[in-house]
């Protein structure tokens, strides 16, 4: 009687099967083999880089001046403020460490460079540790942040909200 095909390896009988031999492999939900730190940390180092040099860009050149970006089409058009409007300045502000200005031109923008840190510290730390990162937001925080943004939108063009417009 011969032995089953899952059963057979090339070693001797003794030894467990080893991925990959006669027929043996892991299976569609075995972990993944460790990837080099190298390797791991591309993707989120390179997020990281492309940020800073945004950041670097509009540090340099200054929104303040007209002529260099872009205007707000909805702004230009409307002469509505949208959650966007003050952006470009703010980080203008933050990249020079004058935070008073870089919330006075849009505090909703300065919120969101600290939740971007927040989550570089930790994919940079999953990444370290060789565990994926994954993200899964519910619809109900979606809809929480639409709203913010709504609400911050609508605030900010109402005389009360004059602190909140760029």
């Amino acid at each position: 009687m011969t032995e089953p095909a899952a059963a057979r390896t090339p070693d001797t009988p003794d030894t467990p099967p080893t991925p990959g031999a006669w027929g043996v492999h892991p299976g569609p939900y075995a972990p993944p083999p460790p990837r080099p730190l190298a390797r791991r940390l591309l993707v989120p180092l390179g997020t990281l880089a492309g940020v800073a040099a945004a950041f670097a860009y509009v540090g340099t050149v200054d929104p303040n001046e007209p002529g260099h970006y872009p205007v707000c089409p909805l702004l230009r058009f409307t002469g509505l403020y949208c959650p966007g409007c003050g952006g470009l300045r703010s980080a203008h502000a933050f990249v020079h460490g004058d935070l008073g200005a870089a919330l006075g031109s849009n505090a909703l923008a300065v919120a969101g460079y600290g939740v971007f840190a927040l989550v570089m510290v930790l994919w940079l730390i999953r990444a370290v540790r060789g565990v994926p990162m994954r993200l899964a937001i519910s619809p109900f925080w979606w809809w929480g942040f639409g709203a913010i943004l709504a609400l911050f939108s609508v605030v900010r063009n109402l005389p009360f909200g004059s602190a909140l417009a760029p």
